[in-house]
């Protein structure tokens, strides 16, 4: 569990491994001051799949770091193909380490990385790990996942409401560690003040639909409040999956005034 406010941003992360499984394969980084945050959901059976996400949270930081520099990426301008080149890197690397390695065999993770300059984000994914954003009265979801179950449900052979419990459920069609190019997804958005931009596993979402998470999101309780109450619906619903939920929370313009002035006395 993890919560601060640093950068203007407020943000809470917390993991659970659920009520089905003796391991946690999730994990998460958060870092205010750069604006990055990450949420993996590891693959491949428990001891590889943990180590997978973990990983992803301690690599792909440097790798974005590592490809921003070398793009001379502005510290204020948000860049998909910073996260996108750091992605293809680490999935091709997560995928030469696990090849002919005992119990590695299959290993990877779904992953959903938000990169935030100033009042805009971008979101980069490979996988069912989802970004939501929530402004006022509207919730929109800002990824599609990489799975069979999406390819059915774009074609129109499989319904909403079947999808839940379609055999094909947790088979992505992309993700870290996978053979040939990963092709990652990546979208900027604006944010506005008073914004929740959540990021998790499909932990969450696979418990949890769209309305309710969009209920609680919008009511005014701390990000903590947030993610103990996100992860504990997941969980009283079953909690069939490890869970992880990452919050940040976009300031209103008077709390970021107020901290200038108080830097500054």
């Amino acid at each position: 569990m993890r919560s601060r406010t640093t950068g203007g941003l407020s943000f809470h992360a917390l993991t659970h491994a659920g009520r089905a499984r003796e391991q946690n394969e999730d994990a998460y980084f958060a870092n205010g001051e750069e604006g990055l945050f990450i949420v993996a959901d590891g693959m491949g059976g428990a001891s590889a799949g943990a180590l997978a996400a973990e990983i992803v949270t301690e690599v792909l930081p440097l790798l974005i770091r590592r490809a921003s520099a070398s793009r001379r990426s502005s510290k204020s301008i948000v860049s998909k193909q910073s996260s996108r080149e750091a992605l293809c890197e680490l999935s091709n690397e997560l995928r030469r380490r696990s090849e002919g390695q005992p119990g590695l065999h299959g290993m990877g993770a779904a992953v959903v990385v938000a990169q935030i300059r100033g009042r805009r984000a971008c979101i980069t994914h490979l996988g069912d790990c989802r970004a939501y954003l929530q402004h006022g009265s509207s919730l929109e979801r800002l990824t599609k996942d990489h799975s069979v179950v999406q390819l059915l449900l774009d074609s129109g052979e499989l319904c909403p409401e079947k999808a839940a419990t379609h055999p094909a459920r947790n088979r992505l069609t992309r993700y870290v560690g996978m053979a040939g190019e990963p092709l990652p997804d990546s979208r900027v958005v604006d944010l506005q003040p008073g914004d929740k931009l959540l990021l998790c596993s499909d932990g969450l979402t696979a418990m949890v639909d769209d309305t309710e998470i969009f209920r609680m999101l919008k009511q005014r309780r701390s990000a903590r409040r947030l993610c103990e109450e996100l992860v504990g619906t997941a969980n009283e619903a079953g909690g069939k999956d490890h869970v992880t939920v990452l919050l940040v929370t976009c300031p209103h313009d008077s709390m970021v005034a107020r901290r200038s002035l108080s830097r500054n006395r």
